[in-house]
This record gives structure tokens, C-alpha cells and sequence, in this order.
């Protein structure tokens, strides 16, 4: 498929993505599957505020996969050779980088990061489904054009900035948790139309 239009690529990769939920839902029978990890609640209290390690310990991993990912992209040179397909596909093909195992490699790389982001939603919540994965897709999807596409760091503060719009937009008088869907993608809405670079992208200049 990476000779075939961008569209046909979507709608493949959407394709994909159910024939992967409904194997999942039919080997679980659709069911909700304990997570146990024998961690317990034990953490900081400070006022009404309870931090437990388990969450301490969550963010910590979060933290250093995030500059992991960050040096990687910046520093290495198959993180170079990324950036420079992302541009150019061809004319990296002439400079005799390997296309096609860097692509494979960035596949490899971005699974990796979703299996770790999986295991800590099993971590938090106690438990796994199979469709668990598609809101927080959405929603790692909204913090990354929120903080900026292709700036790692802005998608760590788009997420905070997510977080922090959903916890106080549900404490709003007669508005429930269950609205805290529509706060996010009603960010993102406003975002594609009056920033659509986000808060830490840059406006591309392509030069003919």
C-alpha cells in the first residue's frame, strides 16, 4: 500500500482496525477481562487529593518514554531518516536510505508505544475490553493536534491540556462526567478551525 493514494491507505488502515476489534470481541465473547496486578491504593494524600504510586509510577514511565521518543526522533540517525521520509519519500530514495525499513521501523516503534499505552489504561482502570483502545485513540489523537502535529512535547501538553479540560468542564453546575467527551472533541473542533497548528506547531512553508 505505500504506492497507493493517502485515501486508499485510511480507509485500509480503518479496515484493519475493525477486522482487529471484532477478532478481539470474538475470542473475549465481547466481554469485560479483569486486569489484576496486585497493586493496592496506597499513595500521597494532601487534602482531598489522593496521589497513589501506582499512578506516580504511570507517570514516570510516561515521562521517560516521552523523551525516550523525543532523543530517538531528534538524535539517531533512523529518527533523521524518519523525518526525512515524512518530507520526501523519493528524494530519500535517492540519498540510498532504505524506505522501506524505516517505514516498517516507525510501525514497529509507534505498536511498541500503543502496547505501553495499553498496559497503563489496564493498569489504571483494573481491567481490559476489547474496544477499549478506539476512545483513547481519539483522544491521543485530539491532544496531538492540540499541542501540535509532529512535536512530541506539544503532544504531552496537548494531554495535559485535555485532562485538565475535561476534569474542570465536568464540574460545571448540571454537567456530569459523561460530558467530558463533548469538552475534548469540541476543543478539537475549535482547534481545526482557528489553530489547526496547534499550541507548540509550526506553519509549514513549502517552497516550489
Amino acid at each position: 500500500m505505500l504506492s497507493a493514494p493517502r485515501l486508499s491507505i485510511l480507509i485500509t488502515a480503518v479496515g484493519v482496525s475493525l477486522v482487529l476489534f471484532n477478532f478481539v470481541m470474538a475470542a473475549t465473547y465481547g466481554e469485560y477481562t479483569a486486569f489484576n496486578t496486585g497493586l493496592d491504593d496506597e499513595g500521597i494524600t494532601m487534602g482531598h487529593i489522593h496521589i497513589t504510586y501506582t499512578q506516580v509510577v504511570m507517570v514516570s514511565a510516561t515521562a521517560l518514554l516521552m523523551v525516550g521518543l523525543h532523543l530517538f526522533i531528534s538524535r539517531t540517525i533512523y529518527g533523521k531518516a524518519m523525518r526525512a521520509i515524512s518530507i520526501d519519500m523519493d528524494a530519500c530514495r535517492l540519498m540510498g536510505i532504505d524506505v522501506n525499513k524505516i517505514i516498517a521501523l516507525t510501525f514497529f516503534v509507534g505498536s511498541a508505544l500503543a502496547a505501553a499505552a495499553g498496559v497503563m489504561a489496564g493498569v489504571y482502570y483494573g481491567s481490559i475490553h476489547f474496544f477499549m483502545g478506539f476512545v483513547i485513540g481519539l483522544k491521543a489523537f485530539t491532544a496531538a493536534v492540540i499541542g501540535g502535529i509532529g512535536s512530541i512535547p506539544g503532544a504531552m501538553l496537548g494531554g495535559l491540556v485535555l485532562g485538565l479540560l475535561e476534569a474542570f468542564g465536568t464540574q460545571i453546575p448540571w454537567i456530569g462526567s459523561e460530558w467530558k467527551d463533548v469538552f475534548a472533541f469540541g476543543l478539537l473542533i475549535l482547534l481545526l478551525i482557528f489553530k489547526p497548528t496547534g499550541i507548540l506547531g509550526r506553519t509549514e512553508i513549502e517552497r516550489m
